[in-house]
């Protein structure tokens, strides 16, 4: 896989691409990219196609790819449910739902009819096809996502929320094409399928995770307020919440990534009803220190916390969100580059042009008319409608999807083309969203009105 340079020299390589990156983080804001892109560019120019330093055969690599973007997506999933601080029943949910719902539904099924019709795909891989690229991604979604927890607008709510759930119908269809090439024609397995991928995987995970958030939550802001102690390493918390909601839902036959999306949730409905039982010092006014109304706790403290300003729960509280959010930021960060680095050498070897075929019909037909028509009946603006048609954007989770797919009995030409498939639609939807989005939220922001 790596070619002509010694450990030293991409020691040495990675470091001068993280300075630069670090050092030149105010000028990449100002450009009309995504940092996605720069980074896609990046693995383009070490690939085959240019320096030739990295060449990569994504079926020989698949299972170490499968757990590094399993990691990658679980981490921004949490993350992205600790940002969400309205309740699960607040109107700003309603657009999240229904993107994770009929119009993730509407998406696998047009994009497996146009692999049947256009591409020749059989139809277990042409629905195999749909429900990997029909998911929106966690980890590239940053700039049109949720940024903090005091973020009520609708747009983002609803593209976070679709990211952190539409998991819950995707996987189940990637299951369902790979037994459904294993099983070879309709049957009683179809009914087992039903039964236990979506009646019981998709609610008991949402559950498992939720309830995990909001006793962990609770328990470790009442031990870290009532030993006063600055020092307990959240991040430890945050990987414990992770790996703990995310190995329980396997072992109950749950979906891992909804168990960690709402072990986010959960732990951020603790930091709520922490500071409705007891506010934070810091509030500005009565009004402001009631629940919801109450900023969100990390909002309120410092960068330094004097012990004796932890015995207050709500210090205590903002204290464990702050540190998990930057861990997290971190995290996610870091795997951004080298996940996206790898989309871009892949190009050398994987680029299909069918893609772009795809990537028009999912980007510009799919995806924005089911949103716009979906969306009808929500409290969101025609123009907030059609921003998250169009920022449906593709990423780590299809590789991951991807991945697991050739993990587990998915090989052969038909797979070889699929690879070919994804990989370039995943590095179309960097590039066209990511030169988008700076110029689309400038203007989006520019006309916003509050919608509370």
């Amino acid at each position: 896989m790596f070619e002509s340079l010694s450990f030293l020299q991409w020691l040495a390589l990675s470091g001068g691409i993280l300075l630069i990156m670090a050092l030149a983080s105010a000028h990449v804001k100002r450009l009309p990219v995504s940092s996605s892109i720069i980074y896609l560019g990046l693995g383009w120019l070490l690939g085959p196609q240019a320096l030739g330093w990295i060449r990569l055969d994504f079926e020989a690599c698949s299972a170490w790819f499968e757990r590094l973007t399993e990691v990658a997506v679980i981490v921004s999933l949490f993350i992205g449910g600790l940002k969400l601080r309205l309740p699960p029943r607040d109107r700003a949910w309603s657009a999240a739902y229904l993107l994770a719902g009929p119009v993730m539904l509407a998406c696998i099924l047009g994009l497996a009819v146009l692999a049947r019709v256009l591409l020749g795909l059989d139809p277990p891989e042409a629905l195999l096809l749909g429900a990997i690229l029909a998911p929106t991604d966690p980890v590239l979604a940053g700039a049109v996502s949720v940024g903090h927890a005091a973020d009520k607008d609708r747009m983002r709510y609803g593209l976070s929320g679709e990211a952190g759930l539409n998991d819950g119908m995707a996987f189940p269809f990637v299951v369902l094409a790979l037994a459904w090439m294993h099983h070879g024609e309709a049957g009683t397995w179809i009914v087992r399928w039903a039964l236990l991928k979506l009646v019981w995987a998709v609610p008991a995970a949402l559950a498992l995770g939720y309830g995990l958030g909001v006793a962990v939550g609770r328990w470790a802001i009442r031990l870290r307020s009532g030993h006063r102690d600055t020092e307990a390493p959240s991040d430890f918390l945050a990987l414990a919440l992770i790996a703990l909601s995310y190995v329980a839902a396997s072992v109950i036959g749950a979906w891992g990534f909804l168990a960690v999306f709402a072990a986010g949730v959960g732990l951020r409905r603790a930091e709520l009803q922490v500071v409705a039982a007891t506010p934070h010092p810091g509030a500005a006014s009565r009004e402001a220190r009631s629940d919801p109304d109450h900023p969100p706790a990390e909002h309120l403290v410092g960068a330094w916390v004097d012990p004796k300003e932890m015995a207050e729960p709500a210090v205590a509280a903002g204290v464990i969100v702050a540190e998990t959010i930057s861990f997290g930021a971190t995290a996610e960060r870091l795997l951004e580059v080298v996940l996206v680095t790898i989309v871009g050498v892949s190009m050398g070897l994987y680029w299909n042009t069918q893609a772009l075929v795809l990537a028009a019909a999912l980007f510009c037909l799919l995806r924005p008319l089911t949103a716009r028509l979906l969306l009808a009946g929500t409290v969101t603006s025609p123009h907030q409608r059609w921003l998250m048609g169009w920022f449906g954007i593709r990423g780590i989770g299809s590789l991951y999807y991807l991945a697991y797919a050739l993990n587990h009995g998915f090989s052969g030409g038909a797979a070889r083309r699929i690879v070919e498939l994804t990989l370039s639609v995943v590095a179309l939807s960097v590039l066209l969203h990511g030169v988008s989005a700076t110029p689309l939220l400038d203007r989006y922001q520019a006309t916003l009105k509050p919608s509370r």
